[in-house]
């Protein structure tokens, strides 16, 4: 089977939208972690440290995700050049790759969907237990 150049074009629509969702990620974390090194300094708090420290795994997950993405995109650009250069064999295992690297893209992104609902949980339970002290 042949590659056509418009193959690994299909790509871009997806990875183009994948990295811009990656990048709104990326800067809502950043603000939060702004918003909560600011609260921290005006009252330190264990519970602040630790959703600090979460969100640096986090956004280190995502900067991993959109470098698998970029990656992936630059493949699929040299993959078309192959094509157009007629070198197939070259063009499938760099598509190859970069289907693989969007894949991890992938998986890494629902690695960290997972643990900021993880997070979201221990945000949750912490004010359930504040209400129930309260009451």
């Amino acid at each position: 089977m042949d590659l056509d150049i418009q193959t690994p074009a299909l790509l871009f629509p997806a990875v183009s939208l994948l990295l811009l969702a990656y990048t709104n990620k990326f800067l809502a974390i950043a603000n939060l972690i702004r918003n909560l090194v600011s609260d921290y300094e005006k009252q330190p708090r264990h519970f602040l440290l630790k959703q600090i420290r979460s969100l640096r795994l986090r956004l280190n997950m995502i900067r991993w995700m959109q470098v698998c993405g970029v990656a992936s995109m630059l493949l699929c650009v040299i993959t078309m050049y192959l094509i157009y250069e007629g070198w197939q064999g070259w063009a499938k295992l760099l598509f190859a790759s970069s289907l693989l690297l969007l894949i991890a893209s992938l998986v890494i992104t629902l690695l960290e969907i997972i643990l900021s609902a993880g997070a979201l949980r221990v945000v949750l339970k912490d004010l359930e237990e504040k209400n129930e002290r309260a009451e």
